[in-house]
């Protein structure tokens, strides 16, 4: 039996400093370089260099372009990978002056996406988004698309088949991809309208790549879902039910994370898996307290937040990882500071959940005739019931309903 082991990709890191990004591009070379482990890449070495404007041709200076080509044999290196996005035409400036392959830092995302789906809606999404990114990079580019025919990291999934074909062919695989994503899409919505319709309360579960997003899934639904501690390890939405106070049952739902300069198509890509966390009543926002960076973190999500029109849904902040963390203080208030890793922390979730949910619902107070207390499992199941105190001739009982459901205590004399 001969052993074969997979060889990891050489390759250097190349970032532009300018005005414009001067304030996040440290901390967006160090995601460059988790990206690009994430992938299975081995980093030799980084460059970067600071400029007014990036160039038109090349992206960068013609000096640092040579000082970066000295090393390329040197090291041995198969692949440069650029932080900013390249047009078309930079591409093959770029790969006819370095002879090596050379991706951006979006096709790399792309490239990590295609490792990550597991379902086939997963997989058809990501496969829509690299090729309406790929597509304007074979017109005049035929060298580009050579260059792509080794395989590897930025040409994985539907990359490597796909640019053997013509543009014509691509468009057509553009095409059934998308009425096969609208015939799903048709089935999630019929799915989603059976949980609205449900009345049962719904948590969507948001935040940046690798804050601990299904850490607080499995711990909060006893279900096992993919954690590790690596970027986009969760794609596909995961909606689960669970009891949170008594019979008093939610949704939550786990989608996938952000990070800076998330690819737009990608994100048009995802629509619909994203739409999953815009149809819930409360959102989780994870933070990485660890994470030196985390206000630029909470930055990038609150603008996703927006352009995806979720602003106006209640939310509950949470920093984890606080047992890692050093000099914690939190830059979004109010908030919680945990770690879920910890069954006091998981008890600290669960609480500050059920004290939001109480601030969102009405509180109501009725008085529960003995004859119908086998209607109390019911109530529990559409109320979180705060006390339930015996007098002579019922349960005295306090509590809060969503708005929408109040109607149903009118029977019960409400007060």
């Amino acid at each position: 039996m001969i052993k074969t082991e997979k060889i990891a990709e050489k390759v250097i890191l190349v970032g532009v400093e300018t005005f414009d990004n001067n304030r996040t591009f440290e901390e967006s070379m160090k995601e460059l370089a988790s990206l690009a482990v994430t992938a299975g890449a081995d980093v030799k070495l980084t460059f970067t260099q600071k400029k007014e404007r990036l160039d038109g041709k090349y992206m960068l200076g013609i000096g640092k372009l040579e000082e970066i080509k000295d090393n390329l044999e040197a090291d041995e290196i198969d692949t440069v990978i650029f932080n900013e996005k390249l047009t078309p035409r930079q591409n093959v400036n770029l790969e006819s002056f370095l002879g090596v392959k050379v991706i951006d830092r979006m096709q790399l995302i792309l490239d990590i996406f295609a490792l990550r789906a597991r379902s086939h809606v997963g997989m058809l999404q990501v496969e829509l988004a690299q090729l309406k990114y790929l597509l304007p990079r074979l017109s005049g580019s035929k060298g580009l698309a050579l260059s792509r025919q080794a395989g590897g990291i930025g040409a994985r999934g539907a990359g490597e088949s796909q640019l053997e074909t013509d543009r014509r062919h691509i468009r057509h695989r553009i095409e059934l991809i998308e009425t096969a994503l609208k015939k799903a899409e048709k089935t999630q919505e019929n799915r989603r309208q059976r949980r609205l319709n449900s009345g049962i309360f719904k948590i969507g579960l948001i935040g940046y790549t690798n804050a601990g997003k299904s850490s607080f899934f499995n711990a909060l639904t006893q279900k096992i879902q993919y954690e590790q501690d690596e970027l986009f390890a969760t794609l596909d939405a995961t909606t689960k039910d669970f009891s949170l106070k008594d019979e008093f049952r939610v949704t939550l739902t786990d989608t996938v994370g952000f990070i800076q300069d998330l690819p737009t198509e990608l994100v048009q890509a995802f629509k619909s898996t994203l739409q999953e966390s815009k149809d819930v009543d409360l959102l989780l926002h994870v933070i990485d307290a660890s994470n030196s960076a985390h206000e630029i973190h909470e930055n990038v999500v609150e603008t996703i937040m927006k352009e995806l029109e979720m602003s106006a849904i209640p939310v509950l902040t949470i920093y984890n990882k606080l047992d890692l963390a050093d000099h914690f203080a939190p830059t979004i208030l109010p908030s919680v500071a945990l770690s879920i890793k910890s069954d006091e922390g998981v008890q600290m979730l669960r609480q500050a959940i059920i004290g939001k949910i109480s601030d969102i619902f009405e509180s109501f107070a009725i008085d529960l005739p003995y004859t119908l207390a086998y209607q109390l499992p019911e109530l529990r199941k559409i109320a979180l019931i705060d006390t339930v105190v015996e007098n002579d001739t019922a349960y005295q009982i306090t509590g809060s309903i969503s708005a929408h459901d109040k109607w149903r205590l009118e029977a019960y004399g409400l007060r």
